[in-house]
């Protein structure tokens, strides 16, 4: 049974409460498996011309009214601070958006720890000084679909004047949905509450609306501030894309050199991740991996740490469990649920395989596009880079960082507690290298006929 019909057996129409015929798609609807698609970055140079661009293309942006239904293919657009200047917003539209979208990714380095090599003067041009006006992000079943998609946005972008496609990059996975590094990606989901359905087993409980989507309210009782008029901003959400180069030989030779056999580099690479790279995670499959229970998703995801305080299972410095503590005891104590991302993330290049070494990566060839989408994206990133993914002191780990996209300027360490002592792992290196990014607002359907109409005239 495919993932839509999972959901669209767990949807009831009586439990929405959410306009979803105003959100776009994009937002709900997890990418299928297997999948393909295209990311395209526009830059606009007569805001008149990009405003009709975007009219044009709203007739290919499904509403998520139909989120757990099938689709062959769907479109999202989603647009920077700079790209609505670009478009011709009016001053106090652009000043009601967060401080960080204002001054987009880049301008946020500090925030973000994005130095070194993964500085924004080492970028991709297309990411580069505010170049990222429009991004439009195609997802679909196969490759026939896929470009019949891009034909359609291709007709209306070729019919537009003043908007110049500045990069493209394909992207896709099998049915195995498995990133750069051999592990089955996006799994840990949150339910949104009013969206239709009830959480999974190891979901805990529906996390308010308004995490997710402007207008609605969050976990604190209130709607997270939102971008004015009304009609720009509610029912819209942020949208955080990072491109990474993914180091997959140097990933496989750090294996080789710290585990003898292949089983034991499977392990070692298990216990940095938290999963299997089934999926499996190490919490319900401790001693090997069990490709069925990572494979199932209503059972993969039906775990917290309990019993494991100490990390002897699942490491506390392992990239899932960083990212999720799932109520973990923690130094630096948190609201988890007002940190809750949905993963739109997308994988490029070719398939894992444990023959590749460091003498065969090639810049460009392996990666993934971290996308997430969240009210409070920007906070959210910013935190999980400052605190969970470049420092360890909330786990007292002190300044250890993320094995997998943590930014090691020097070579790192990664703790796996043991007993009777712990045993340190040394040699952690950027396995995933920052290619470019930018900060973007999604916005509503509504929103972008007011945008393409030039509602504020």
């Amino acid at each position: 049974m495919s993932l839509m019909n999972k959901l669209r057996n767990r949807f009831r129409s009586d439990r929405v409460t959410l306009q979803l015929d105003d959100i776009q798609a994009l937002v709900l609807r997890s990418r299928p498996e297997p999948y393909v698609g295209l990311h395209a970055m526009l830059r606009v140079e007569e805001a008149e011309g990009g405003r009709a661009l975007l009219g044009r293309l709203a007739q290919y942006i499904p509403a998520a009214g139909d989120w757990t239904e099938d689709l062959t293919a769907w479109t999202g657009v989603a647009v920077s601070h700079a790209g609505l200047k670009a478009l011709g917003v009016p001053e106090a539209s652009l000043e009601s958006f967060p401080l960080a979208f204002r001054e987009g990714m880049a301008g946020r380095a500090a925030q973000l720890r994005d130095f070194g090599e993964n500085a924004a003067e080492t970028w991709e041009e297309v990411y580069r000084d505010e170049n990222c006006h429009i991004a439009l992000s195609i997802y679909a079943v196969d490759k026939e679909r896929l470009d019949e998609a891009v034909q359609h946005a291709m007709t209306e972008y070729h019919a537009s004047q003043g908007v110049t496609l500045i990069g493209t990059h394909e992207f896709g996975a099998d049915a195995d949905a498995k990133n750069p590094f051999g592990f089955r990606d996006s799994i840990s989901q949150p339910t949104v509450a009013g969206a239709g359905v009830e959480p999974q087993p190891g979901q805990e409980r529906a996390i308010a609306a308004g995490e997710f989507i402007l207008g609605e309210k969050s976990e604190t009782g209130a709607p997270v501030a939102m971008p004015q008029p009304k009609a720009l901003g509610q029912n819209g959400s942020f949208v955080v894309m990072r491109k990474y180069d993914s180091r997959v030989g140097a990933f496989n030779d750090f294996l080789r050199a710290h585990a003898e056999g292949e089983e034991a580099q499977h392990r070692l690479a298990a216990k940095m991740v938290g999963r299997w790279r089934s999926g499996a995670p190490l919490t319900l499959a401790p001693d090997q991996d069990d490709e069925k229970l990572g494979a199932d998703p209503q059972r993969n995801n039906d775990f917290d740490f309990d019993g494991d305080e100490a990390g002897l299972i699942c490491p506390h410095a392992s990239h899932m469990r960083r990212l999720n503590p799932r109520h973990g005891e923690l130094t630096i104590l948190t609201d988890e649920n007002i940190h809750r991302i949905i993963r739109r993330s997308s994988t490029f290049g070719p398939k894992w395989t444990p023959d590749v070494t460091t003498a065969d990566d090639r810049e460009g060839e392996r990666g993934i596009f971290f996308i997430f989408i969240s009210a409070r994206a920007y906070d959210t990133i910013e935190f999980l880079q400052q605190e969970w993914i470049n420092r360890g002191n909330f786990i007292d780990l002190g300044e250890e960082r993320d094995p997998i996209v943590g930014l090691h300027e020097e070579p790192g360490s990664f703790t796996i507690p043991s007993e009777p002592a712990r045993r340190r792992v040394n040699g952690i290196t950027t396995f995933n290298r920052l290619r470019g990014g930018e900060y973007l607002f999604i916005p509503s359907l509504t929103a972008l006929q007011w945008i393409a109409g030039a509602g504020w005239e």
